[in-house]
């Protein structure tokens, strides 16, 4: 008899999935090639965790701490009647004091308390300078307007766990504008935050991907987008269930928004429920792993639920007990 995934399963598996590909491509988000990641790992590439990174086995990086810190934004706006926009950019000035500080300061309360979060691992240009630079942007007046890094979409899945598919949508993209200003990044961002909303539901992946490419119109960033998740839902279809890196380089690096999410995108849909090997998929290229492979990890774990995930992995993640708190939270302020 198959348990029931209830939405609870599906908001700890999002972020304890995010996590977990954010913690398999660490080691390697800076080695630019197939064939020297299987040169440093073996023929197979990345197979599980090491502890090559720092000597960190599971780290929580850049992706997972803001993901985190954008959880605690929409808690906070849920709890206290403010603005969602407004209390995830200050969350993520908050992140941001983590990224230049080394220890919490005195009085700190929340995530800004947590000294693991306090390691700076290669964290975002444009996710820094968006937040440095005065006031906050919106889709008005975008910070880095010409900037369509992934780093956006990489910190964005809570809003799909809080939130309906429009609702989520647009949240995601308004604070995708604070650091990301291109239409592409902000419509990536808006569309992977839409799938996790659907896969909240109980939407089959499948057809929360297609739904996604089904909606995306005609404007600004419009063609990039539906172009590359459509080319990675044409690679998936053909994989038999088996997800293979020459695909997944394929569709791109990782680097850009779009490239990110179609990437992910193609390694849950081609790992056909082996989360498993969606995951060492999603991180084993030439690009950013650690990225891709959190990304996936979120569409992963909404999809198919915290069960769904090696539970020996999840116990070694660094930032294990901050993750359940923050999923806690969520369940507590939008589920009941």
């Amino acid at each position: 008899m198959t348990t029931a995934i209830t939405a609870a399963d599906r908001i700890r598996g999002c972020l304890l999935g995010g996590h977990l590909g954010d913690a398999l491509g660490a080691d390697i988000e800076f080695i630019y090639s197939l064939d020297e990641i299987r040169a440093k790992h073996g023929p197979e590439g990345v197979t599980g965790l090491n502890a090559s990174y720092h000597g960190v086995l599971a780290p929580c990086t850049d992706d997972t701490q803001m993901t985190l810190f954008t959880a605690e934004g929409l808690v906070r706006a849920a709890r206290g009647g403010g603005d969602p926009v407004i209390e995830v950019y200050q969350a993520h000035l908050r992140w941001l004091d983590t990224q230049t500080m080394t220890y919490p300061p005195a009085g700190a309360v929340g995530l800004a308390a947590e000294q693991v979060l306090y390691a700076r691992r290669a964290p975002g240009n444009a996710c820094m300078s968006g937040l440095r630079s005065p006031g906050m942007g919106t889709l008005a007046r975008p910070k880095n307007p010409d900037s369509k890094g992934c780093g956006t979409v990489m910190r964005s899945a809570p809003f799909g766990l809080c939130y309906g598919y429009d609702e989520a949508y647009r949240l995601a993209g308004e604070c995708a504008a604070q650091t990301h200003g291109h239409p592409t990044a902000i419509r990536s961002t808006g569309l992977f935050a839409g799938i996790i909303a659907d896969l909240m539901t109980g939407v089959p992946l499948r057809e929360a991907v297609g739904r996604a490419v089904d909606a995306e119109g005609s404007g600004l960033g419009a063609r990039e987008t539906r172009d590359a998740l459509a080319a990675a839902v044409k690679l998936a279809d053909a994989a038999s269930g088996k997800p293979r890196a020459e695909d997944v380089e394929a569709v791109g690096a990782g680097w850009i928004a779009e490239e990110a999410l179609a990437i992910a995108v193609y390694c849950a849909l081609a790992c056909d429920g082996d989360v498993v090997a969606g995951l060492l998929a999603a991180v084993n290229h030439g690009g950013d792993s650690d990225s891709t492979g959190a990304i996936a990890g979120n569409l992963l774990g909404a999809a198919y639920g915290d069960q769904s995930l090696p539970a020996d992995w999840v116990l070694e993640l660094e930032a294990l007990r901050v993750v359940n708190r923050i999923a806690d939270d969520l369940i507590e302020t939008f589920l009941r």
